[in-house]
């Protein structure tokens, strides 16, 4: 791998706690297997609703209706909209002052997959520039959304813009994230990968990643 130049981050997940916990805490609070929601993002993940909405082909009304349909189609009817509005997670602070080291020494990114509404854990708005979500992607000096820019990861091609626009190459960045499918495409572009799993563990692994110390 090259020397580091840039380190690419996730949001959601990985600078703020897990929308799968408010999914699974959902879950239980309702009667739904657990893990049923993620099970749903994951059926047809380049065509389903979910999908569709992260890359702005669908409204978020058109969202509601067909997250349900599909949700419903496995036995627990729950409406798109309900889901969106667990997505925002708590911020994790050893994570953003890991980067700001980052930001410090190297380009830093964000690539999320998010929605025009505006809702979601990774907007880079007007609303939510003034919480403190909108003050760490500010941090940033590129943020990358698949609403805006109508692809989404996993695909190849997020990756490869991002790497563009910073003008960097893959082999020179490291990309952090805490879903597997979206880890692969950019492990075989080049970039050193990190699957996020909790604080500790994706500390260390930057640490070694960039050889930075972030006590």
């Amino acid at each position: 791998m090259d020397p580091i130049q840039a380190v690419i981050w996730d949001f959601g997940g990985v600078l703020t706690s897990s929308p799968f916990d408010a999914f699974n805490r959902f879950e239980a609070e309702h009667g739904l297997p657990k893990d049923f929601i993620r099970t749903i993002n994951a059926t047809n993940p380049e065509s389903n609703a979910w999908a569709r909405f992260e890359s702005s082909a669908i409204s978020l009304d058109g969202f509601d209706r067909l997250f349900e349909e599909e949700s419903r189609d496995r036995g627990y009817p729950v409406p798109g909209r309900r889901v969106i509005e667990m997505l925002s997670g708590e911020v994790r602070p050893r994570m953003v002052q890991a980067l700001r080291r980052c930001k410090a020494a190297f380009a830093v990114a964000c690539i999320t997959n998010n929605m025009k509404t505006g809702l979601g854990p990774s907007m880079a708005g007007s609303f939510a520039r003034r919480t403190e979500t909108g003050r760490v992607m500010a941090l940033f000096d590129l943020i990358v959304e698949s609403s805006v820019e109508g692809i989404r990861k996993p695909d190849p091609r997020i990756y490869e813009l991002t790497c563009e626009r910073l003008g960097v190459p893959p082999r020179a960045c490291v990309f952090l994230d805490d879903l597997g499918i979206n880890l692969k495409p950019a492990r075989a572009l080049g970039m050193h990968t990190i699957k996020v799993l909790d604080e500790d563990q994706a500390i260390a692994d930057l640490q070694a990643a960039t050889g930075l110390s972030f006590d």
